[in-house]
């Protein structure tokens, strides 16, 4: 038996499989949708690239200050299709931040952000927050003297709010430099925690988008 045999035939006789694919993929489309529309999807199908990239690119990458850059170079020289794979985990990364301004834009010109649908708005700026922190925690990574700078001179930042700057910038380095403790904080939290709970707030996102459809034209 195929696969499409499988899935329509004793599949589709228990989980009704069919019903729910014409439920979903048929539905039809405003008149006035447009190529803006799409920026949403594409940010979603970066995310995906960065996640199925990001898995390969772990297998071979150590996070310590000793062999963090070693490990890239390995990478990037030794392992086959690794520089495909991390050039492509680069590129997609920097659209992602692209498309989800972009949508966001698209979002607010439209006013779409308004009820009902001002709780995905909400949920969508925290989305974008996300993302760049996604960017800020992977450009560190590399370990070598662009993103270990770019990451000094970043989280010092917080530093200037006045009273509980400082503090906020040690927890931020795990000390009071860019060290050792400041690469694993930054690869835990890129790797272990940003990736289940952006998914979780991209479920609660579509949800509401299925719940709401889809914002009427300009």
């Amino acid at each position: 038996m195929t696969l499409t045999g499988f899935v329509y035939g004793p599949l589709d006789e228990r989980l009704s499989i069919r019903e729910a694919l014409e439920k979903n993929l048929r539905k039809p489309v405003p008149h006035h949708v447009n190529f803006s529309f799409c920026l949403g999807g594409i940010t979603f199908f970066t995310f995906l690239v960065q996640a199925f990239t990001g898995v390969l690119l772990l297998m071979y990458y150590r996070p310590t200050t000793a062999e963090a850059y070693k490990s890239v170079v390995h990478i990037t020289n030794n392992v086959p299709f690794g520089w495909l794979f991390r050039n492509i985990h680069h590129w997609a990364s920097n659209i992602m931040i692209i498309a989800v301004f972009l949508h966001m834009l698209r979002v607010f010109f439209y006013g779409a952000y308004k009820p009902p649908r001002d709780f995905n708005w909400v949920n969508g700026v925290l989305l974008l927050v996300l993302t760049l922190t996604f960017g800020f925690t992977g450009y560190l990574l590399p370990w070598n003297q662009i993103s270990y700078w770019a990451t000094t001179v970043g989280t010092e930042i917080p530093s200037a709010i006045p009273v509980v700057g400082d503090l906020i910038k040690v927890l931020i380095r795990g000390g009071t430099d860019v060290s050792q403790t400041t690469l694993t904080r930054f690869f835990a939290v890129h790797v272990a925690i940003l990736p289940p709970v952006i998914s979780a707030f991209l479920g609660v996102h579509f949800l509401m988008i299925r719940r709401q459809g889809i914002s009427g034209p300009l």
